[in-house]
């Protein structure tokens, strides 16, 4: 087969040359739109964190993520004469930003379904300022300076939710092998990408090692701070209830019915307390198939003279990976004071999943008007 041939009839063809018309009159918003595009798809797409599917997917950006990252190297630095390729090479900035669309979209759904945004919403904002940010860098070579950190960041998200779907295990030291591997696989991709450069871009490299390195730190010390929301963990949904009873598989709960307008209401975020009632929190956390976790319950009462939330009670209990709609449990609390409540969903090392929030309001006697769901 003469690929030449082939390849020259590409370049010549009525298609290629409209869409890279196109492309020269569109590409100052083309990186934008791709990013776009990619956010859209994975939120459409994805389904769970421990899906094969979804991780293939996953890999297959990365993987072509850093193939375009390579060849747009090459191709800057003349060590491409393919003529194929260097017709391309103006569409290489777009299908970067798709890709990193597609993976920072993908890292938003799994992280802010992970963590209360109290905690998370620093680390994934960052994220994506960073990257909406190399739009507006325009020297040769600064496009590597944002392009391979934010390459790292994408690999170590990638791996630390990864690692632990697949050897069924979560805890710091599961963190720093996914950190350390991802290290290992982003030092080996920079090294391949300056091995055939000249000795002008020598700086360039150490610079970025030393950048990559510095984030590596920095995100393990995020991690021990609990501002790495805990993936592949998520709360799925929670509430207070006046009662709650497991029943042939399902879970009785019960709590005051609401006000005709309030058709929302499906917990008791005003809990009337009356004497010789129980709290009762729920709480249903998603874990990977066969990832077992202990999850607390940290009950905490507001003190309006101290300012500040003071602990009451810490309930643990085991969790099993597998189920979509998350692992079920519940703790409760009696002889409850007045006064504003929450109960945090964390994992045994203190990382939180998600708060739930509620008002403790002291009657004479238990309101009769109750409903009953099933879950």
């Amino acid at each position: 087969m003469d690929t030449s041939r082939i390849r020259t009839k590409l370049s010549d063809s009525t298609v290629v040359k409209k869409s890279t018309a196109f492309y020269e009159k569109h590409k100052r918003i083309a990186p934008l739109v791709s990013f776009i595009a990619g956010f859209t798809w994975d939120s459409v797409t994805l389904t769970r964190i421990d899906r094969v599917w979804d991780n293939v997917v996953l890999l297959l950006y990365l993987s072509l993520l850093g193939l375009t990252l390579f060849l747009l190297h090459l191709a800057d630095n003349d060590k491409i004469k393919n003529k194929f390729i260097l017709n391309y090479r103006e569409w290489f900035p777009s299908a970067i930003q798709f890709f990193f669309g597609g993976l920072f979209s993908a890292y938003v759904v799994f992280y802010f379904q992970s963590a209360a945004l109290s905690k998370s919403w620093i680390f994934i904002f960052l994220l994506i300022l960073l990257m909406l940010g190399n739009e507006f860098i325009k020297d040769r070579f600064s496009g590597l300076k944002v392009y391979l950190p934010l390459y790292f960041l994408t690999i170590f998200s990638f791996f630390t939710f990864f690692v632990p779907v697949i050897i069924k295990i979560m805890n710091l030291w599961v963190f720093l092998l996914s950190g350390f591997i991802s290290l290992f696989v982003m030092a080996g991709f920079v090294w391949l990408l300056f091995h055939f450069d000249s000795e002008q871009n020598k700086a360039l490299f150490k610079q970025i090692a030393l950048t990559i390195l510095f984030i590596h730190i920095l995100l393990n010390g995020f991690y021990v701070l609990n501002w790495i929301p805990p993936v592949p963990l998520s709360l799925k949904e929670g509430g207070i209830y006046h009662h709650i009873q497991k029943k042939d598989g399902f879970y009785e709960m019960r709590f005051e019915k609401g006000s005709w307008y309030q058709f929302w209401k499906t917990s008791d975020d005003v809990f009337h307390y009356a004497p010789g009632d129980t709290v009762f929190c729920f709480a249903s956390v998603f874990a990977p198939t066969r990832l077992d976790k202990k999850i607390v319950h940290h009950w905490q009462m507001y003190n309006e003279k101290q300012d500040k939330w003071l602990t009451t009670d810490r309930r643990l209990y085991q969790i099993k990976g597998g189920r979509d709609g998350g692992y079920r449990g519940y703790s409760y609390k009696k002889n409850i004071l007045p006064g504003d409540w929450r109960v945090d969903v964390e994992t045994k090392e203190g990382a939180l999943l998600g708060s739930i929030s509620f008002t403790v309001v002291t009657v004479q006697k238990e309101k009769n008007e109750q409903t009953l769901i099933l879950r």
